[in-house]
């Protein structure tokens, strides 16, 4: 898919950006609604909590997981979600946007920077 210039600020990566560059339209009027994004939280939290339980997550990783949720539950991170409503239709970029986020801000709470090559958190591997 190739390389594709991200912020170097962002909290989101590669698959928030493709859709950023890939959907245009209505950029300024027709952003995913909070209560999705919010929805997303609540269900990222809930995986991470159960994955965890499971031994499938390391509790360290199902702490960092919940408090950036809890950060978006609270309103903050709002900025990170920049997407529009027009994609494919399946939500896979919404999902992959949380992802990002939740990932990278975890990073960058557990000490790394947003530079940073290879990450603590993963937006598939762990948050997914």
């Amino acid at each position: 898919m190739g390389e594709v210039q991200v912020p170097i600020t962002a909290y989101f990566g590669a698959q928030t950006q493709r859709s950023i560059d890939n959907f245009k339209i209505a950029q300024d009027i027709n952003k995913m609604p909070k209560e999705i994004i919010r929805a997303f939280a609540y269900l990222k939290k809930a995986a991470a909590i159960t994955n965890c339980q499971l031994g499938v997550l390391p509790q360290d990783k199902c702490d960092l997981i919940g408090k950036v949720c809890d950060e978006i539950l609270e309103g903050k991170l709002v900025d990170e979600f920049p997407l529009v409503v027009w994609q494919t239709g399946s939500g896979t970029q919404s999902n992959m946007n949380v992802n990002e986020v939740v990932a990278y801000r975890a990073h960058v709470l557990n000490g790394g920077k947003l530079t940073d090559k290879e990450k603590f958190i993963h937006p598939n591997d762990d948050v997914n």
